[in-house]
């Protein structure tokens, strides 16, 4: 039974042996742990002073743009001119257009001529109503002149049966009182008397020939006063005529370009039909600031401005006027503000800027966008 029984001690394994410290007494020292950083010890620290800087950053901006920032600048801007149409005052067939799209020109300079023979008929017409009218005023001038010949004649004659009647007059007194002295004969009274009356009637006579010849030079007066009213409708016929002769030229009334040409040759035009549009060379710049850009802006301050279609070209020019007024006021249809819904909108108000130098390397006209910085306040 013993020597079938295993061997406790023999089937033990082998185990290290644990080495006793010299001092078991003594705890054992902890491991060292890592101190954390200011921010996750104080957060809320850090961030208030995150926000204190963000502010006194924001603060300074808002300070500097309002206080001390010397510009303002818009981006709603744009070339701006006093552009027109050009259109042709009488009718007629187009002869010659001497020009092209956007051709510059200078004021006197040919855009389009119409066909002028009819005008030139219509002016040799007129002319000739005029000396028509120049022959008929020279008639009336001599009736008029024949009228105080008469009319001197038929004084003349009045004043001699005036003296002749005078005579007879006499002479018939004469024979009366010789008759009744006895001295005289009835038949010389009767003779007498009959001188006398003959001389009446030729008095009358000589009146009514002077009455005659006044009122025909008052009628050749009335014919040459028609005569002259004649000569003057002539006359401004014939000026009309060389006015609308003169139409039939359509030249440039100031320096500018030809825009939009649609006039062609042997194109029949209207009188008022528009031939082209014309931007004159005087330009400027319309610049819509805000209300509250206003406060600093006045006439005469320095301006920089950008074009966008040519970025390379930087113009300078000055504040020429700003309009007393939003745009709103001044359009077709202003706003009306007087109902029961009202939000309050910042308002733009045209400032109009005049460029020194407009550069002749490339083409600007009405429309075109650029962006203004007038400088309100001196550089600091």
């Amino acid at each position: 039974m013993a020597d079938n029984q295993p061997n406790i001690m023999e089937t033990k394994p082998n185990r290290p042996k644990q080495k006793i410290p010299a001092n078991a007494d003594s705890p054992t020292p902890a491991p060292e742990t890592k101190r954390p950083s200011f921010i996750r010890r104080h957060p809320f620290w850090v961030l208030c002073g995150i926000v204190a800087l963000a502010a006194s950053i924001v603060a300074s901006w808002f300070a500097w743009r309002v206080y001390f920032y010397p510009y303002e600048s818009t981006d709603d801007a744009f070339v701006d001119a006093r552009s027109f149409s050009v259109a042709a005052k009488v009718s007629g067939y187009v002869a010659v257009v001497p020009v092209t799209d956007n051709q510059h020109m200078q004021a006197g300079d040919v855009i389009l001529k119409i066909d002028p023979r009819d005008y030139q008929i219509a002016l040799d017409q007129a002319n000739g109503q005029i000396e028509v009218a120049n022959a008929s005023v020279q008639s009336t001038s001599a009736q008029i002149d024949a009228a105080d010949a008469a009319i001197d004649v038929a004084r003349a004659q009045q004043n001699s049966a005036t003296a002749a009647l005078q005579y007879a007059q006499q002479e018939a007194n004469r024979q009366q009182q010789l008759v009744k002295s006895g001295s005289g004969s009835v038949q010389s009274v009767q003779q007498a008397t009959a001188t006398l009356q003959q001389d009446q009637a030729s008095l009358a006579q000589m009146q009514a020939n002077v009455t005659s010849a006044l009122k025909n030079k008052a009628v050749s007066e009335a014919q040459k006063s028609s005569a002259l009213a004649s000569l003057k409708q002539a006359q401004s016929q014939a000026e009309e005529a060389q006015q609308n002769l003169s139409y039939t030229t359509i030249t440039a009334a100031q320096p500018g370009r030809v825009v939009r040409l649609t006039g062609a040759k042997g194109q029949y035009v209207e009188a008022g039909q528009a031939i082209s549009m014309f931007v004159p060379d005087e330009i400027w710049i319309t610049a819509n600031f805000k209300e509250t850009q206003l406060t600093d802006m006045r006439p005469g301050q320095p301006v920089d401005v950008t074009l966008d279609a040519y970025p390379d070209h930087t113009l300078h020019g000055k504040v020429a006027s700003v309009q007393p007024g939003s745009g709103t006021a001044f359009s077709l249809l202003p706003a009306e503000n007087a109902t029961g819904n009202y939000v309050k909108v910042t308002q733009r108000v045209p400032v109009k800027i005049i460029v020194d130098t407009w550069p002749a390397d490339v083409a600007i006209g009405p429309g075109m966008s650029v962006v203004p910085t007038v400088t309100v306040r001196p550089r600091n």
